[in-house]
């Protein structure tokens, strides 16, 4: 027989056994967790419950150009007027395909990975342009492809009605060349994908400038056949994040191309926002059947985002020839909100950048979610992860 005094020797030991073990298990856990989040690598993130849903964060961004997007100084200030206008969701960058390929299947992200990192902590995110044309002789292609498996890579333009170099773009045509670029959106996509603040990536406008060597019409379909192949890869590199794509001209191919951005779920942008460009406002007729690019944001509008683009022309001419007015940020806001029934806004960062600030603090863009913009997730998508 137990006495009471046993029996209450023996309920504290108990009692006291059973606080020690639910205080080891409570630290045991916390340490797990401590641990977990030190070797779970900085680009991944746990898997939404639907593997499909999409990242999604509508509203305004900021586009960074050039060597700013690596100056230190000139980010702080990019950075202060982010955290101090809530409409400003995060910013795009624009990065060279030789940016980013050093050699073959030798990558560099290591700027994109900083950026990413700032971003990240001030609760802002990050969207990627990868640009294979350029405006200003630049090369576009890694060096490696400069021979005739790839036939150089790329070709150069010039202006209509031109011989003088102007830009490059990459032979897309030729199977090396997307097959390359490819590779460089599926170590991307392996990267990123599942990093909550990385936002979307895209490519640069459809234009496909004036070649200064002839190009036969199956090299310039195969160049946008290809491009859609490289975006339906896309969205397998990408399931959890927003691809974009630019699209201006040529009008005669819009509605087979953008109709297949729609099937594959790629986001509608424009490289520019003319507020009154005929080309891109063209409305179809018996005689020209090509309606200009802006009327299928509308057609399309919930289907897939919208997402259009504001260059540093835009702020000063509602035309690409300066025949037009000097628009106002607010009529800029209005033509993109409400014709274009944008869900992202992408503001070049240039000298009106202060307007640009002016207007998205304003209450009807800093008081809303998605600032003032369309919030709606498009049907694209199964779901949308906010």
């Amino acid at each position: 027989m137990k006495t009471n005094d046993q029996f209450l020797i023996i309920n504290s030991i108990t009692l006291i056994t059973s606080t020690r073990i639910r205080q080891a298990y409570i630290l045991i856990t916390a340490l797990l967790f401590i641990i977990s989040m030190i070797i779970v690598p900085l680009n991944a993130v746990a898997a939404p419950i639907d593997p499909t849903a999409v990242k999604w964060h509508p509203g305004h961004y900021y586009i960074i150009k050039g060597s700013s997007k690596n100056n230190s100084t000139y980010l702080s200030q990019v950075y202060s007027e982010l955290d101090a206008t809530p409409a400003l969701k995060g910013m795009m960058i624009r990065y060279f395909w030789n940016d980013l390929e050093k050699s073959k299947g030798v990558y560099d992200f290591s700027s994109i990975d900083k950026r990413l990192a700032e971003l990240s902590a001030r609760g802002k995110r990050l969207v990627i342009q990868v640009q294979t044309k350029s405006f200003n002789k630049r090369q576009v292609v890694p060096s490696y492809m400069k021979t005739a498996e790839y036939e150089g890579g790329e070709f150069y333009t010039s202006d209509y009605g031109s011989t003088e170099i102007r830009g490059r773009n990459i032979k897309l045509w030729n199977l090396q060349v997307r097959n390359r670029l490819t590779a460089l959106f599926e170590a991307m996509g392996k990267r990123y994908n599942l990093n909550p603040h990385f936002e979307g990536i895209g490519m640069i406008e459809t234009a496909f400038g004036q070649p200064i060597e002839p190009v036969s019409n199956a090299q310039i379909n195969g160049f946008y056949d290809n491009k859609i192949i490289v975006h339906q890869k896309m969205r397998q590199f990408f399931p959890n994040t927003m691809t974009i794509q630019e699209v201006n001209y040529p009008r005669p191919i819009l509605t087979s191309f953008v109709g297949s951005l729609k099937n594959i779920g790629t986001a509608l942008s424009s490289p520019d926002l003319f507020i009154e460009e005929k080309g891109l406002l063209f409305e179809a007729t018996q005689y020209d059947p090509h309606q200009g690019i802006y009327n299928y944001y509308s057609d399309f509008s919930g289907m897939i985002p919208m997402v259009p683009t504001v260059m540093p022309k835009n702020y000063k001419n509602t035309k690409g020839d300066g025949s037009g007015y000097v628009p106002t940020i607010s009529q800029i806001l209005a033509f993109a909100r409400d014709k274009l029934e944008a869900n992202y806004i992408f503001w070049t960062r240039e000298a009106h950048y202060m307007q640009v600030l002016e207007v998205l603090n304003q209450n009807a863009q800093k008081n809303f979610p998605a600032g003032g913009l369309n919030p709606a997730c498009p049907a694209a998508y199964s779901s949308c992860v906010n």
